[in-house]
């Protein structure tokens, strides 16, 4: 009988972490769709052996705890998903911004590699300027125009050639304070939403990122991914459709312009940051389109447990 794959991953008390857990454990999460195996192959009973840490457990910009941690769990595998995520106090915060998706990348992938660990680490379409026109594959060239994209790109390359790195966008799950929650929670309440129209990109819902997660656990394939449920779409689109699927009528989301933001947003978001994820379906299976896990999200979201 094989051993269970060991695997610790950061951040395990994100809306990321909290689906990988179950995922890994053979549940399907919350907003979760259970005929998704891009591998196909359902996740066996005792397969995998998982560590979660939060960052009350562990911080990752402690470099000397990083190592302690990965020599104490020696697992096969470190899925890194604690992330310093707040783009816009990013712009004033860019030491600890850095501290925490640049060194604290570097300092696990170091661990890793001396504990014989293979590191999934994830960053971000922020990595792009938006200047292409087009989706973005993975040779593409990065040109960050905010810190926090900046700081995901140095975890990048702070990263070794054995890693693999994960980019993905929008991300948003039933478990966690994301977009899509404060869209649903104003259309319950009768409020109408105003969103921008001239930011395109790709929605990537929680449950799915962490079926792929586990795929890539099993599979180890090194090198860098576009990873993101399919369809481009803009944050306009994303709140109507979250509307009309709590049947609320055409005048419950209007569109408005980024010029148009009141505060302006301290950080610059590329115009158009969608990323191609046809290398991954072409190895594994195209995650489903995003109105579909949206659609979950939304009809899940009433059985959360505990504050958002």
């Amino acid at each position: 009988m094989s051993r269970a794959t060991r695997v610790l991953v950061t951040g395990a008390g994100g809306q990321v972490g909290l689906d990988l857990l179950d995922v890994l454990a053979g549940a399907t999460p919350l907003g979760g769709d259970r005929d998704f195996q891009p591998d196909g192959a359902a996740i066996g009973v005792d397969e995998f052996e998982v560590l979660g840490l939060t960052h009350r457990e562990l911080d990752i910009t402690d470099r000397d705890a990083v190592h302690r941690a990965l020599a104490s769990a020696r697992p096969d595998v470190v899925v890194h998903l604690a992330a310093y995520t707040a783009v816009d106090r990013a712009e004033v915060e860019t030491t600890t911004c850095f501290a925490v998706n640049a060194t604290g990348t570097e300092s696990l992938s170091i661990a890793a590699g001396e504990v014989g660990a293979h590191l999934i680490s994830i960053s971000t379409d922020y990595v792009f300027d938006g200047a292409k026109g087009a989706a973005y594959v993975e040779g593409d060239e990065p040109n960050p125009l905010n810190v926090y994209g900046a700081s995901k790109l140095a975890g990048e390359m702070l990263c070794s050639d054995a890693d693999t790195v994960v980019r993905t966008s929008w991300v948003m799950g039933v478990r966690g304070k994301n977009v899509a929650h404060v869209i649903a929670d104003r259309a319950v309440a009768g409020q109408n939403v105003r969103f921008v129209n001239d930011q395109t990109g790709t929605v990537t819902v929680a449950s799915d990122l962490a079926r792929v997660l586990a795929t890539l656990v099993r599979e180890r394939p090194g090198g860098t991914w576009h990873v993101a449920n399919s369809g481009t779409t803009t944050w306009f689109d994303v709140a109507a459709y979250v509307g009309t699927t709590l049947g609320r009528g055409n005048d419950f989301a209007t569109a408005i312009s980024t010029s148009d933001l009141d505060p302006a947003p301290l950080a610059t978001r590329p115009a158009r940051s969608d990323l191609s994820t046809v290398r991954f379906a072409a190895r594994w299976r195209a995650l489903p389109d995003w109105r579909e896990g949206v659609a979950r999200l939304v009809r899940d979201r009433d059985l959360r447990e505990g504050p958002l």
